[in-house]
C-alpha cells in the first residue's frame, strides 16, 4: 500500500481517536456510570457510547471495512481491513479520575498494521504511525530510548487482580522487580507503549493482555525504532507481550 492510502487510514484512527476521547471528557462527571462489573474490571456506559463513536467514525470513511471492538465488533464483506479498537483503555484509572487512560484505534490488512493512533486526551497526547512513517505524539517524531541494560531501565507492565501465588505473572512480575531498574504498573497498555516508544519508559511486557491493548501501541513502538513480541496465545484471546527499546529486547525476552 502506498503511504497515501496509509495515512488516509491514520487519518481515519486519529479522528476516531479524538472523537472518543472529547466524548468521554465531555461527559466526564458521568465516568462512575457503571455498566456491568466484575470482581477484576468494570465495564462503564462511556466505554459503549466511545465505542460507538469511533465505529461511527470508521464506517463513514470505510463502510466495507470489518471493526474488532474491546466493547463488541462489526463484521465486514471480507475486505481484509480490520480496525481494532479500545474505546477507554485505562477504564478503572478513568472512572476514578486518574488522568492516565487513552483511545486507541489500529488498523490492518490481512493481518499487517498500516496505522494507529493512541490518544490521552488529559495528558493532552496524541500519538500516531503508520507501516511506512515514523512515530510521532503530537506531530513531532519520537524515538525509543538509548538504555541499554535491563538493571538501568524502567520497565511498566500489567498485573493481573486474581492470581495464584504460583501463576506464572508473579513469577514475572518478581523477576522484574530484582532485575529492572524499577518496575511500574499504571493501567493502561495501548498509554505504557507509547511510552515505550517516546523513550519515557524502556520497556513493558504482560501476559494476559488482549489484542485491541496493543494493536496501536505496538507499531507505535516499532516505527519509533524499538522491538516487539508476541511471545503466547493463551485461552480467551489473551497474548503474552513484550515491547522496548531494541537494546534490552534480548534480556525480557528471556524472562518472558
Amino acid at each position: 500500500m502506498e503511504e497515501k492510502d496509509q495515512n488516509k487510514l491514520l487519518e481515519c484512527a486519529v479522528k476516531a481517536v479524538k472523537t472518543a476521547g472529547q466524548h468521554a471528557l465531555d461527559n466526564y462527571a458521568r465516568r462512575r456510570e457503571i455498566a456491568q462489573a466484575a470482581d477484576d474490571d468494570i465495564k462503564l456506559v462511556l466505554d459503549m457510547e466511545c465505542q460507538e463513536k469511533i465505529f461511527k467514525v470508521i464506517k463513514n470513511a470505510f463502510p466495507d471495512h470489518e471493526i474488532l471492538g474491546e466493547e463488541g465488533s462489526a463484521k465486514a464483506t471480507g475486505s481484509g481491513y480490520r480496525w481494532i479498537v479500545d474505546p477507554i483503555d485505562g477504564t478503572v484509572n478513568f472512572s476514578h479520575g486518574l488522568p492516565i487512560w487513552c483511545s486507541s484505534v489500529a488498523v490492518q490488512r490481512d493481518g499487517e498494521t498500516l496505522a494507529g493512533s493512541v490518544y490521552a486526551p488529559m495528558l493532552e497526547r496524541c500519538y500516531t504511525a503508520t507501516a511506512e512513517t515514523d512515530s510521532q505524539c503530537n506531530g513531532k517524531s519520537i524515538k525509543t530510548s538509548a538504555v541499554k541494560r535491563l538493571d538501568q531501565a524502567l520497565v511498566l507492565c500489567g498485573f493481573p487482580k486474581k492470581m495464584k501465588h504460583s501463576d506464572s505473572s508473579k513469577s514475572l512480575f518478581d523477576s522484574l522487580l530484582a532485575q529492572a531498574q524499577r518496575t511500574r504498573i499504571y493501567g493502561a497498555a495501548a498509554l505504557d507503549l507509547c511510552l515505550v516508544a517516546d523513550g519515557g519508559a524502556d520497556a513493558y511486557i504482560e501476559r494476559g493482555i488482549y489484542i485491541w491493548d496493543i494493536a496501536a501501541g505496538r507499531l507505535i513502538i516499532e516505527q519509533a525504532g524499538g522491538k516487539t513480541k508476541i511471545n503466547e496465545e493463551m485461552q480467551n484471546g489473551k497474548l503474552g507481550f513484550i515491547g522496548s527499546n531494541p537494546h534490552i529486547f534480548d534480556s525480557l525476552a528471556e524472562l518472558g
